[in-house]
């Protein structure tokens, strides 16, 4: 086992010593950059042509942002109702791990059953939280009608997350 070792060993060698002295590089037929370089007149083109002004016309608005405060919830009976792993639309909570979901309960004035714009199943992307909260979420519950311009994130009772962040920014991805 030892001679197969060593003969791999000074077969590897071999090999980078003869790429280092140039045994197995072989010329390409590619022009050379700097060649092709400095033929070339330095121009610089218009910054819009009439195309690509049509283009960016065409392209859809951004999604507006809406500005909510955001808290978290467990699925419990005390913070929901007494069905704490079945949502409003009907989805089933792991309660093993409820955060890795990523489900959000939205108030019911931004839902559009109440004259909103978002509906179940619709992915909010969510910003202002923090590094771990803020991302890609989807709609699957409601909450009470008392809330207002808000959002809850369900994370699990043992999940070490707690608060409530004010000027946070959801943005609904088509």
């Amino acid at each position: 086992m030892f001679r197969v070792k060593l003969l791999a060993a000074v077969f590897y060698v071999v090999i980078a010593l003869a790429e280092e002295l140039s045994f197995f590089e072989a010329e390409s037929s590619a022009p050379k950059v700097e060649e092709s370089l400095s033929e070339l007149p330095l121009e610089w083109s218009p910054l819009e042509t009439e195309e690509q002004a049509d283009e960016l016309a065409a392209l859809p608005e951004p999604t507006p942002t809406i500005t909510v405060s955001a808290s978290i919830y467990h699925p419990e009976p005390g913070q929901t109702d007494s069905t704490p792993f079945i949502t409003a639309d009907g989805s089933r909570i792991n309660p093993k791990n409820p955060k890795q979901h990523r489900w959000i309960a939205v108030s019911r004035d931004l839902h559009s059953r109440w004259g909103g714009e978002v509906e179940f199943g619709d992915s909010l992307w969510v910003t202002g939280i923090s590094e771990e909260l803020d991302g890609l979420y989807i709609v699957r519950d409601i909450m009470n009608k008392r809330m207002q311009r808000k959002i809850d994130i369900l994370v699990g009772k043992h999940d070490k997350v707690m608060g409530h962040w004010n000027n946070v920014q959801i943005a609904r991805l088509d």
